[in-house]
């Protein structure tokens, strides 16, 4: 099965020396670092003014605006120009992190401030984006979508690491008005950078005006009526649901049953981010034909490491968490490509939404029911079940043969 490439409107150089492509993975990776800055800081300044509970719906405040707006983001995503939709909504996202730098300079922060700021923050994710999952499809050919989505991944990964690495000296250091000038910097230099260098080479179509609501009806209808979508965008919004319970709750709990301490999670969390690098990183390095088979079938490895998880001493859950941070870095480098190059570009955002809609809907049950599991259980038992879960949700593409026999980079 082959896929084809949006109109030309000019010819990119070749990838390994599209300079514009490859700054804009760079000021990507900044702004990446800037959000790792601020998000500590809320976390931080939140646990410093109230009760842990309140801190926790503070910084859980963005998910239930953006999963309400996600919808509309994907359909302003396949109608207006991407560029013009993520310039105003950075603007927008500068003038949050400058009131509320300001607030906290002249007064002392609170919970109301902080928590419009991320209501705010979600709103302005759910519009952005979507429209931000276009521009790799109107940036680069569809062979080159693989090295840009690995190049892309790494270097966000990396951003985040070294925003976290520093944000809580620097929150110590400077507090929340550091913080969110920080991020409202870098938010300044990714509007710069879209403004002046960042030039489409693909015209994507564009849908005709109408109510939004019609245009989130006509999404679902393409859902429904194209297989090869409708099974991409279900695997890829459950992709999370196995694996973020087992490492975001699960491994806390390992560790405290076995006494092994919370610096064990830390190294955990560490070999996971790791991997996830360096699984990115090989996507570059040896790409396989089929894209879509290999990036399921690493991730039907997944699915045992993270049953894997349940059993055995720390070493062996550190091994576990090493290979699931590599085949999620492999993974989702393999499936973001294919489903970019493949998913109808009239569609593209409304599809990107979906996608993401199924993690901020269903993210917190599927956690829920994990720490349920364990509660009722014994450990090793949500550990499996989950693992399972992934594993069988991953072989229903595999046995689909348009999904086998799928190249991106090959065009056949």
């Amino acid at each position: 099965m082959a896929v084809s490439e949006p109109q030309l409107l000019r010819e990119p150089p070749p990838f390994s020396r599209d300079r514009a492509v490859h700054l804009w993975i760079g000021v990507k990776a900044l702004s990446d670092a800037g959000d790792a800055i601020w998000s500590i800081a809320l976390a931080w300044t939140a646990v410093q003014i109230t009760s842990p509970a309140i801190a926790g719906l503070i910084v859980a405040a963005g998910t239930l605006p953006r999963a309400v707006i996600l919808l509309f983001g994907g359909v302003l995503a396949d109608r207006a120009n991407a560029r013009h939709v993520m310039m105003l909504f950075n603007v927008l996202r500068i003038g949050v992190l400058i009131a509320v730098a300001v607030w906290v300079l002249f007064s002392s922060p609170s919970v109301i401030v902080l928590l419009l700021a991320a209501i705010a923050f979600g709103a302005c994710d759910a519009f952005y984006e979507p429209s931000a999952a276009t521009i790799a499809r109107q940036m680069v050919h569809t062979r080159d979508l693989p090295s840009y989505s690995a190049l892309m991944q790494t270097a966000s990964r990396l951003g985040t690491m070294g925003g976290a690495a520093i944000g809580g000296f620097l929150v110590a250091g400077t507090g929340m008005v550091g913080s969110a000038s920080i991020n409202a910097l870098t938010f300044t230099v990714v509007v710069a950078f879209i403004a002046i260098w960042l030039r489409p080479r693909f015209a994507l179509p564009r849908t005709e005006k109408e109510s939004p609501l019609r245009g989130i009806r006509k999404g679902f209808v393409h859902l429904r009526t194209d297989p090869v979508t409708r099974t991409l965008v279900i695997a890829l919004s459950g992709l999370n649901l196995a694996v973020g319970p087992a490492v975001g709750i699960g491994l806390a709990l390992r560790a405290h049953d076995q006494g092994w301490g919370a610096a064990a999670v830390g190294i955990f969390e560490g070999l996971l981010g790791l991997g996830a690098a360096l699984g990115a990183v090989s996507v570059a390095r040896w790409r396989p034909r089929h894209e879509a088979r290999a990036g399921f079938s690493a991730l039907v490895v997944q699915g045992i490491a993270i049953a894997a998880l349940g059993f055995g001493p720390s070493w062996s859950v550190a091994a576990s968490c090493f290979v699931i941070g590599a085949t999620a870095g492999y993974a989702s480098v393999l499936l973001g490509s294919t489903f970019a190059a493949t998913v109808d570009p009239m569609y593209l955002g409304r599809m990107s939404s979906i996608t993401r809609l199924g993690d901020d809907v269903l993210m917190p049950l599927a956690m829920a029911v994990f720490g349920a599991l364990a509660s009722a259980t014994a450990l090793w038992v949500p550990f499996v079940a989950y693992g399972a879960a992934m594993t069988a949700l991953m072989l229903i593409p595999l046995r689909n043969r348009a999904f086998r026999d799928l190249s991106v980079s090959h065009g056949g």
